[in-house]
């Protein structure tokens, strides 16, 4: 099977945020891009607005990248595959977020199962982006069964987006995205939930909620739709999951019957340990640092610190806002070119602020 490079012809089946991205990264690659989709409006959308070249897909396409629900995915790549027998010019790809019955579906060497840890609270084409993927871990699930030549084609083609590639068995990849995906999400609705009810004995509720408690919820404003059947699919590594949560809720709930302080301490360590060394979601974070800045929660205040920066040259590759449970300061998290670093630090100086700069690698 020979690896056709950019500049080829693809297909995107399904253009919600997801596939619509990938088809923005295609197009930016230099493919000429066709996609489908079941609404026909969104199709015609995504065309209206540059999403895709064509509505269609057209039948010497060399590249299909499969974006629908994952109830569908396994189906539409059978059907897929099953159109074009024996053409080892054809290699099709999935998106979806759990992968061992997809694979499981699929006994087709051209397969290379896949899924982008990306995306946002935004919809359809209109919320797409080229760079969606930039920094992303894009998980690659080869089998015994899958060609090596493939494989190697998916892998070039994600890395070309910005993303990191990482291979997993698809049992594997299930387990994990459990815990830092579907688990959070659920989570994440179920606190929001517990606000939201309480909140119509206690109108004042929501009215109350810190930064934290926004941070925490903030998935629970994605699409609801497609989770009823992630959870299905993955539900024997979400129940084990959603079991383990629970264990450590129960140690925490006997924490604070206790008054046990410094366990209590230590799980808060710990934890703070964990999520201030996640690795950054950059493709080279030996050529960046972090800015960690305390700021007063007031007006302006972003606009100074990023128009300084600007004016410095200095490149914000990302920007995180982590806000005081109470009172009127929080902490700016800039991740900022390395070589910028001093000429940043001495500016912010300037302004008042008091940054602290260390590495990400």
């Amino acid at each position: 099977m020979s690896a056709p490079a950019a500049g080829g012809r693809a297909g995107v089946v399904g253009l919600g945020l997801v596939g619509s991205s990938v088809a923005l990264a295609l197009r930016a690659s230099g493919w000429h891009v066709g996609g489908i989709d079941v609404d026909e409006a969104r199709a015609s959308r995504a065309l209206e607005i540059g999403v895709v070249n064509a509505v269609g897909i057209a039948p010497d396409v060399s590249l299909v990248v499969v974006a629908t629900p994952v109830a569908t995915v396994g189906q539409v790549v059978c059907r897929l595959l099953a159109d074009r027998p024996g053409d080892d010019d054809l290699v099709v790809t999935d998106v979806g977020s759990v992968k061992s019955q997809i694979v499981a579906q699929v006994a087709d060497s051209r397969f290379v199962g896949g899924h982008p840890m990306a995306g946002s609270e935004q919809e359809g084409p209109d919320g797409a982006s080229a760079d969606l993927f930039v920094g992303a871990t894009w998980v690659l699930t080869p089998t015994g069964a899958t060609s090596p030549d493939a494989f190697r084609k998916v892998r070039s083609l994600v890395t070309s987006f910005g993303a990191d590639a990482v291979e997993l068995s698809p049992e594997r990849h299930d387990a994990l995205v459990a815990i830092v995906s579907h688990l959070p999400h659920l989570a994440a609705a179920n606190l929001m939930a517990l606000a939201a009810d309480a909140s119509e004995e206690h109108a004042v509720l929501l009215r109350l909620a810190a930064g934290g408690f926004r941070d925490m919820t903030r998935i629970a404003a994605g699409e609801p739709s497609i989770w009823p059947d992630i959870f299905r699919d993955n539900a024997a590594a979400v129940l084990e999951a959603l079991d383990d949560l629970r264990a450590r809720l129960d140690e925490a709930r006997r924490m604070l019957v206790e008054g046990d302080r410094d366990a209590l301490v230590a799980l808060l360590e710990h934890a703070r340990a964990a999520r201030r060394n996640l690795p950054p979601r950059l493709p080279r974070p030996e050529l960046v640092v972090e800015c960690r800045l305390p700021v007063p929660d007031r007006p302006g205040v972003l606009a100074e610190v990023t128009t300084v920066l600007g004016e410095l040259g200095a490149n914000i590759r990302d920007i995180e806002i982590a806000h005081s449970a109470e009172g009127e300061r929080g902490v700016l998290v800039l991740v900022i070119d390395s070589e910028a670093s001093e000429r940043a630090r001495v500016a912010l100086v300037g302004l008042g602020y008091r940054p602290a700069i260390s590495r990400l690698a």
